[in-house]
């Protein structure tokens, strides 16, 4: 009777089964799920928990899967990988491997005098919890992350080796924190397959310290993260009130700090404004190299949404990434999130990105305590002082009261927005630059003479809630 497709690939995981140690299968192995075959195409479907496991299986067990599924399916299998890359939410990613030899099959491994090391299936079993998007190639190169992403670079190509051990980051939210320690975390894992590195948040540590306590297992919790050759650890500030996790921690720190293991912290702030932590703690963290990651100004905001356009093929003209760049505050993650928030609106509403596409978005995207004026909110004010509808400051009607409420909108344009005047002629009413411009001056003019128009003027500017 012929063996089914299941039966088939169960008699894979036996071959694997006796090539690799017991410790190898469970950890690399027994979490595959089989999907499908398709004997059309010859093409083997099966389910790994992520993408990391399915990296690992590929660069490091290609061969033995290759002489498995040539020896029980037959020559010319392709096998395709089904990536479980969000559990949470249940989404998949179908991954097609590379072509597998038909080679012969390795000699078993002889148990009776292979004596694993206990900690062999915690050391193979490592998922890093890297975001593999976050990379030294993504992280732009700017005056407020030049030292930080050099050392950085330095510690990623010889982890625990210099003197930035270990290596204390800080910055405000979005200057990029967790982007360059997985950066570091990702190059160092590119160089050195065989090191065990774990990204981990404070949040996250914390929890499973929780759940260890509750189970009795704190004793294997420490054992686990002393295993770690590069441990990194985001937002170690939530910590400042969690006396027995920072206490377990303080050991963790020891023992991988005195066997010349990479540390790698993050913070909002530095060691010095932890209140809350032990000084025993802050003088360790605060003896390999401290560095700041400062809010990146205009230039390099202008550089990173340049970069992330050549990456992901946008196309967003040149005000408008300026116009975003001086809006976000100096937070990456605003930046983001603007155009990410751009290109559904273009897509959804089937128009271009342009300079009152990126206000609107701006307005309700981006939450700064300064937030910058745009063109919708001085006409909305002026022509809510004058009691003139924005549709009538459009129209090319030349009467006395929409001329003025044009002119003064231009004139608060051009002052509070930085824009050049053809585009501001542009979101008002389609006006060319000199028609701008002759407002701008008009007004100047009328200011200098007529006390009564300034004071009118001072009240429409008090309203914007901003100083002169």
């Amino acid at each position: 009777m012929e063996k089914s497709p299941k039966a088939l690939w169960d008699n894979c995981l036996q071959l694997i089964r006796e090539n690799v140690t017991e410790q190898q299968y469970k950890a690399w192995f027994e979490p595959i799920v089989f999907e499908q075959y398709a004997e059309d195409s010859r093409t083997l479907l099966l389910q790994v928990p992520s993408m990391y496991v399915y990296e690992y299986l590929e660069e490091h067990y290609v061969l033995l899967l290759g002489k498995v599924l040539t020896r029980c399916f037959g020559q010319s299998v392709q096998l395709t990988y089904r990536v479980v890359t969000d559990k949470d939410h249940g989404l998949i990613q179908d991954v097609e491997a590379e072509p597998h030899a038909d080679i012969e099959p390795m000699p078993a491994i002889d148990r009776a005098n292979k004596s694993p090391n206990v900690l062999d299936a915690v050391r193979q079993d490592l998922n890093p919890q890297l975001d593999i998007h976050k990379t030294f190639q993504s992280f732009i190169e700017g005056d407020s992350n030049k030292l930080p992403r050099t050392v950085g670079l330095a510690i990623a190509e010889h982890p625990g080796k210099s003197t930035f051990n270990p290596f204390f980051v800080f910055g405000p939210s979005g200057c990029g924190k967790t982007h360059l320690i997985n950066a570091i975390g990702v190059r160092c894992k590119e160089m050195y397959p065989q090191k065990r590195v774990l990204y981990v948040s404070a949040r996250l540590f914390q929890v499973q310290f929780t759940d260890a306590t509750r189970q009795n297992t704190v004793n294997d919790f420490i054992r686990f993260y002393q295993s770690i050759d590069v441990l990194i650890v985001d937002d170690i500030q939530e910590w400042a009130t969690a006396t027995k996790t920072l206490d377990t921690f303080f050991h963790i720190f020891n023992h991988l700090f005195r066997n010349g293991k990479q540390i790698i912290l993050a913070s909002d702030r530095p060691p010095v404004d932890l209140q809350g932590m032990k000084d025993r703690l802050l003088t360790r963290f605060a003896c390999g190299l401290i560095a700041e990651l400062e809010k990146p100004n205009v230039q390099l905001c202008v550089d990173i949404l340049n970069a992330k356009c050549r990456r992901d093929g946008l196309k967003i003209p040149e005000d408008v990434i300026h116009y975003i760049a001086e809006s976000a505050n100096g937070s990456v993650r605003d930046l983001e999130g603007v155009v990410n928030s751009l290109m559904a609106y273009s897509i959804v509403y089937n128009s271009n990105i342009d300079m009152r596409l990126a206000e609107r978005v701006i307005k309700r995207a981006v939450k700064v305590d300064n937030k910058p004026l745009t063109v919708d909110d001085i006409l909305e004010k002026v022509c809510g002082h004058y009691g003139v509808s924005q549709q009538s400051v459009f129209s090319r009607s030349r009467k006395r009261d929409y001329v003025l409420v044009r002119q003064v909108s231009m004139y608060l344009a051009q002052k509070y927005t930085k824009m050049p005047a053809s585009r501001i002629g542009q979101l008002i009413g389609g006006r060319d630059h000199s028609t701008v411009i002759h407002s701008c001056s008009t007004i100047e003019q009328r200011l200098k003479v007529d006390k009564a128009f300034g004071a009118e003027l001072s009240s429409i500017e008090n309203s914007f809630k901003l100083k002169k």
